[in-house]
């Protein structure tokens, strides 16, 4: 799973371990909006690493959880999705809005592989103050850039650079992050804090 290269992911111990980050899950999931401390404990047991000052908003979605990594101060809306058959590292102060999915594992595009549940797995990187928009898709190898943000509905399929804003299906650079965002917040609304 953790090398990158194909293997058959129909392996009963397999399957038996997933049920256990499945059963997390749903704990997790199951909690009332008041029970912030046995989230966060929860959350502890199920991921690999989870930095202070995390918040994940229930419902959360992972293959495994044991092979995400959070950084300080990620926060995450309703409806992450990690297909975290391998890592997903996650930098500092990372938001990240409604719906995404962070995917770390594919399929063979060759028929009789897919047949035998063929799959491969490649990490995924998001670096510190990254913000990615709802609805988006990381696809597996791809690395965010610090800084950067991503569209809302962007499908990630390569690479984006630090500090620059990227959208779209797939997802390209649409500009540098530069001085018109320090003056303003949203099209033309001025900061005024």
């Amino acid at each position: 799973m953790q090398n990158q290269k194909i293997y058959c992911s129909d392996d009963d111990d397999l399957l038996a371990e997933q049920t256990l980050c499945l059963e997390k899950l749903y704990d997790f999931n199951q909690t009332r909006p008041s029970e912030t401390k046995k989230r966060a404990g929860l959350l502890k047991e199920l991921l690999a690493e989870v930095g202070e000052g995390c918040y994940i908003e229930p419902p959360l979605r992972a293959n495994w959880g044991k092979h995400t990594h959070l950084g300080k101060f990620v926060y995450a809306n309703f409806n992450l999705t990690l297909v975290d058959d391998t890592d997903i590292y996650i930098g500092d102060h990372v938001m990240i809005a409604p719906n995404v999915v962070i995917a770390t594992a594919g399929h063979p595009i060759e028929p009789t592989l897919r047949k035998k549940v063929a799959q491969f797995n490649i990490p995924v990187r998001i670096g510190n103050n990254v913000w990615i928009g709802a609805g988006a898709i990381v696809l597996p190898g791809v690395t965010i850039g610090e800084n950067s943000v991503i569209g809302a509905g962007s499908v990630v399929t390569k690479n984006i650079p630090a500090n620059v804003v990227a959208v779209g299906n797939p997802c390209q650079v649409m500009r540098e992050i530069g001085e018109h965002d320090k003056e303003f917040y949203y099209k033309d609304m001025k900061i005024d804090i």
